[in-house]
């Protein structure tokens, strides 16, 4: 079975519809599967509903998305980086579920091992609980939170070869292996791809057997969402300014 495609058009075709749900991995801008996103808005699939930790910053990731108005709801644990997010949320053009990110976290884990549901202390008595059932273990009370299933997962590794196998470079790990498992397919881009077996079965993160189609997207970009920086103490004390 060949899961190599020569670029993200071609990997998606077939795969996009109206009114699917779809997982797209990353944390901010780290890990995000940028390319295969954009081809998403190129093919012009509406009503989506996006399960992601975020929905990037403005113009660049899933926020291209939301241009578009291709995304009718959102399923995230942050959004505070997009200004167009909180445009059309406050329009009313915009459904958005908000879940605290680890409950997030684990309806995904949770999808993909195939539980429907599961209990959390996380968000009793506060406004993630409304219409949610409340259940008391061992006197305490707990949230039921579904577990989360998606059509399409997009993910972005830093290595994987050609039967699917990933690996994922540091906090660009983040929700990509979660989501690689809880969708119908994933599709993976990644920034080197090599033979199959050339990766040590010790590093792989994500199996193969989840991944059903790959391109390679090479290094690219390396954005940076928020750019925080001081001054070296060696240039401070050559200036005689305090550091």
């Amino acid at each position: 079975m060949n899961k190599v495609y020569p670029d993200a058009r071609s990997a998606l075709e077939g795969l996009l519809k109206d009114g699917m749900m779809l997982m797209s991995g990353g944390f901010g801008l780290c890990g995000i599967a940028e390319t295969l996103s954009d081809a998403i808005r190129e093919s012009g699939v509406r009503d989506l509903t996006v399960v992601s930790n975020n929905a990037g910053v403005d113009g660049i990731g899933l926020s291209r998305l939301l241009e578009t108005r291709q995304i009718r709801k959102m399923i995230s644990s942050y959004v505070g980086e997009n200004k167009l997010f909180a445009q059309q949320f406050l329009a009313g053009e915009l459904e958005l579920e908000f879940a605290p990110q680890g409950t997030l976290a684990e309806r995904i884990r949770a999808g993909g091992a195939g539980i429907p549901a599961f209990y959390t202390k996380t968000g009793v008595g506060t406004l993630v609980a409304e219409g949610k059932e409340v259940k008391e273990f061992d006197g305490e009370q707990y949230l039921m939170e579904r577990g989360l299933f998606a059509d399409l997962a997009i993910v972005h590794a830093w290595k994987g070869d050609t039967a699917g196998n990933l690996v994922y470079r540091k906090t660009a790990r983040n929700f990509n292996p979660m989501m690689a498992t809880a969708a119908k397919v994933t599709v993976a881009e990644v920034e080197h791809l090599l033979p199959a077996g050339q990766i040590d079965p010790d590093q792989i993160h994500t199996p193969g057997i989840f991944v059903k189609r790959i391109i390679q997207v090479g290094t690219g970009l390396k954005r940076i969402e928020q750019r925080t920086t001081r001054k070296r103490e060696m240039a401070a004390a050559a200036t005689g300014e305090e550091v």
